[in-house]
């Protein structure tokens, strides 16, 4: 069984990449009873069992991250038929190796759709491989559920953000720091889309609230080599750093920030992509008091969570942390169920048509899917990081934000979209 309640309401980067996946061919349909998932391919649902993708990088740089959503996305499935399956079939998930490579994500996510059947997919971390695959999956016309935050500005109808976007995790946290009086900012990332985009946005905030960002740096996902910018930071006269560097970059990186004599009571700094799974593998020693932005914590409290963090735990070891990503892939899992079994059927756009309004009591509290943005309501927390590898909430929004990818709802933003 699930470890929370469900009930439904309403209706409803590289451009190598994108290249490389515009690139790709269809191919003929399967015989037999089908759901059509677009042009020339079929998504398979005659027999007993349906097939789900799940697209993840299980090597490379991102596996640091990745590889637990993987679990958490097996979790799913297995509890899912545990209870009888989805209308009446068990799931059979079909695993493909994104390995950090987003023209490898491309072709994984066609051979997903075209070569195994899949009803839907579930998958991606970096914004480069979604930027890969959306073309893909809006040719075919099958699902992604996406459970990673992001740099918002987009919309897709066949996407499902199920991790934050812009308003519910970056504003947040700059909403946050400057209430703690921290606005002199140093902005380093990973030089691909979402850091870039997560920055210009931070500036445009910055400008428009009275806050100043000294430096901002860029570093090629992967990189280790970071005493250079450690040092310009060091020297920068900054309140904060905001950190969007992604993978095992962030191990380098904060080793050499203690190195360079930089803390966190120094000199904090606010990440957006360390949950706890990078805070085992980059070292406690190192991450002691910095801060994250996220919309679930392993210690979030809640029966739901208590019931989660148990099962998995139980399923991949004791000493096993959960982290926000792993509870969006976890959750999109158990949301899609909820719309195929709202529509009856799994045909996308009916599917699509019985999104809007599906609440989940979900480890990270409640979640509700807005039809029209394909986006879900999510509580925004900033957490600090404990001595036990933990990281415990200092400030939640109170209750779940409304999703505003294209940030309408904010007039400093009007010149971003």
């Amino acid at each position: 069984m699930s470890g929370f309640s469900i009930s439904r309401r309403g209706l409803l980067a590289g451009a190598s990449a994108v290249g490389a996946s515009a690139a790709l061919s269809a191919c003929g349909a399967k015989t037999g009873t089908e759901t059509s998932s677009g042009a020339g391919a079929k998504a398979d649902t005659s027999g007993s069992t349906v097939k789900v993708g799940l697209l993840n990088s299980l090597s490379g740089t991102m596996a640091i991250s990745e590889v637990t959503v993987h679990n958490a996305l097996l979790l799913a499935v297995k509890e899912i038929n545990a209870a009888g399956g989805v209308l009446g079939k068990k799931l059979k998930p079909i695993s493909q190796d994104g390995a950090s490579d987003w023209p490898t994500f491309a072709e994984k996510a066609e051979a997903l759709i075209k070569d195994d059947k899949v009803v839907a997919t579930f998958g991606c971390w970096t914004s480069a491989s979604r930027k890969a695959v959306k073309p893909v999956f809006e040719r075919y016309k099958s699902l992604l559920f996406y459970p990673v935050q992001y740099e918002g500005l987009e919309q897709s109808p066949y996407i499902f953000y199920i991790g934050a976007t812009t308003n519910q995790q970056i504003v947040p946290a700059l909403d946050y720091l400057k209430k703690q009086g921290l606005t002199r900012l140093y902005l380093v990332g990973s030089d691909y889309v979402f850091p870039r985009t997560a920055n210009k946005i931070i500036k445009a905030y910055a400008k428009a609230k009275g806050m100043t960002v000294v430096g901002e740096d860029y570093a090629p996902l992967g990189s280790t080599e970071f005493s250079t910018i450690t040092n310009k930071v060091r020297t920068a006269g900054a309140d904060a750093v905001f950190n969007t560097l992604n993978g095992d970059s962030n191990v380098a990186f904060f080793k050499e920030y203690k190195s360079a004599g930089l803390t966190a009571k120094s000199l904090p700094v606010l990440s957006v992509s360390i949950a706890e799974e990078e805070v085992k593998s980059i070292g406690t020693q190192y991450l002691e008091g910095q801060l994250t932005a996220w919309n679930y914590y392993e210690t979030t409290p809640g029966a739901a969570n208590t019931k989660f963090v148990k099962a998995y735990q139980a399923a991949y070891g004791k000493d096993k942390p959960t982290s926000d990503p792993m509870e969006a892939a976890y959750i999109s899992l158990y949301l899609w169920k909820e719309m195929v079994e709202k529509a009856g059927s799994f045909d996308v756009a009916k599917v699509k048509a019985a999104s809007d309004g599906i609440l989940l009591d979900a480890p990270e509290g409640k979640v509700t899917v807005d039809g029209a943005t394909q986006h879900v309501y999510k509580t925004a927390r900033i957490g600090k990081v404990g001595s036990d590898g933990l990281i415990e909430e200092v400030w939640n929004s109170g209750k779940p934000i409304k999703p505003d990818p294209y940030l309408k709802g904010y007039s400093w933003a009007a010149s971003l979209s």
